[in-house]
């Protein structure tokens, strides 16, 4: 009883020395910052106007990068993008184009892709953003093209409308940009390695342009707008991560990273379907991804290959299986079956390229 106790205890301890590692070295330097990008993006940059593009008469050089790079709007995991992905579908979207948004969506929100790179690395994390937009690109093309024949006729509602569909036309192009920008370079600058001084020179510039960029181009109700979206990731993503990374920490004690080793230490085909497979299944939540590859798969640790580690998280947030129960019902089991196949298939091959080039 008392071995069970001990052990209990520990994994506990484990649970939160995990926590605090994960809040104390990303939290302010990465999340923070990727937080309020996020928020300004979901707030400025209107939902509706890109899924207007994905309709099947919009020509598809147009259609599959906008529904690739989708994921930077929406910070969700492959359970929340399903009510979107239906929606688009039923009311007649081009299935290609819907497919590519379903999975972007999860695969390359902003928040996902710096929090990888600060902490698995900017090699991997770079690798994770390259590899998913092509993905999209490729799974929805070929899902158009094995079921071109049982999508004809089908269309779209409503017209197509500008991307950056602003509240405040009259504000000038270049003050977004730059706004953008400036938020981008507090959160790269913040996360660098660069000499403390040095950084917290640079990141102080770079609030001082943010803030008179606010106080001269937006609207009282725009920054309300911006505050809301961030505090509405916030409160649904941050905890779920903290709770996550205590148990993904907890479990590390009966489950320690060298216990993965032999399926997942090399860079083998075999290794890699294993960890495409494994992310097919599981469900992960927004950013936990990141704690659950580098602690319970041991990434950090070296007990996880670099291609296993891409391959997983190409597959993780995309796919698993509540996901693929609903998915079923929207779209059949015919088109269900080809699209896992197609993330597991090309999440294979993405980290067997990337592990033997780069690892």
């Amino acid at each position: 009883m008392d071995d069970i106790l001990f052990a209990i205890w520990s994994s506990m301890i484990m649970g939160l020395q995990a926590v605090i590692e994960y809040l104390t070295a990303h939290v302010i330097t990465c999340l923070v910052p990727a937080l309020f990008i996020a928020g300004a993006i979901a707030a400025f940059i209107k939902k509706d106007a890109i899924l207007r593009y994905f309709g099947p008469d919009v020509k598809r050089w147009i259609s599959y990068p906008i529904a690739a790079v989708s994921g930077t709007v929406l910070a969700v995991c492959s359970c929340t993008i399903l009510p979107l992905f239906a929606g688009i579908y039923k009311k007649g979207s081009g299935l290609g184009p819907a497919v590519a948004f379903l999975y972007a969506g999860p695969a390359i929100n902003v928040l996902a892709i710096f929090y990888t790179a600060k902490v698995l690395g900017w090699d991997l994390g770079a690798a994770r953003a390259i590899s998913a937009v092509l993905m999209a690109i490729l799974i929805g093309l070929l899902m158009n093209l094995i079921f071109k024949k049982g999508e004809l006729g089908r269309k779209i509602e409503g017209t197509r409308r500008s991307m950056m569909d602003l509240d405040d036309n009259s504000r000038p192009g270049w003050a977004t940009i730059l706004f953008f920008m400036t938020l981008m370079g507090i959160l790269i600058f913040g996360a660098s390695g660069l000499p403390i001084v040095m950084k917290l020179t640079i990141v102080l510039i770079l609030i001082v342009l943010m803030s008179a960029l606010i106080i001269r181009f937006l609207k009282k109700d725009e920054f309300s707008d911006w505050m809301d979206e961030t505090w509405d990731l916030t409160r649904k993503i941050m905890p779920v991560l903290i709770l996550g990374t205590f148990v993904v920490g907890a479990i590390s004690y009966f489950l320690p990273p060298e216990t993965f080793k032999p399926l997942l230490g090399n860079n083998m085909i075999q290794s890699n379907l294993m960890a495409s497979a494994i992310g097919a299944i599981l469900y992960m939540p927004t950013l936990l991804e990141v704690p659950i590859i580098g602690t319970t798969f041991g990434y950090t640790s070296g007990d996880m290959a670099a291609g296993p580690a891409l391959s997983l998280l190409l597959a993780g947030p995309a796919v698993s299986l509540p996901n693929m129960i609903v998915l079923y019902r929207i779209m059949g089991g015919k088109r269900t079956a080809a699209y896992i196949s197609l993330v597991i298939v090309m999440s294979t091959m993405a980290g067997f390229i990337y592990g033997n080039i780069f690892g």
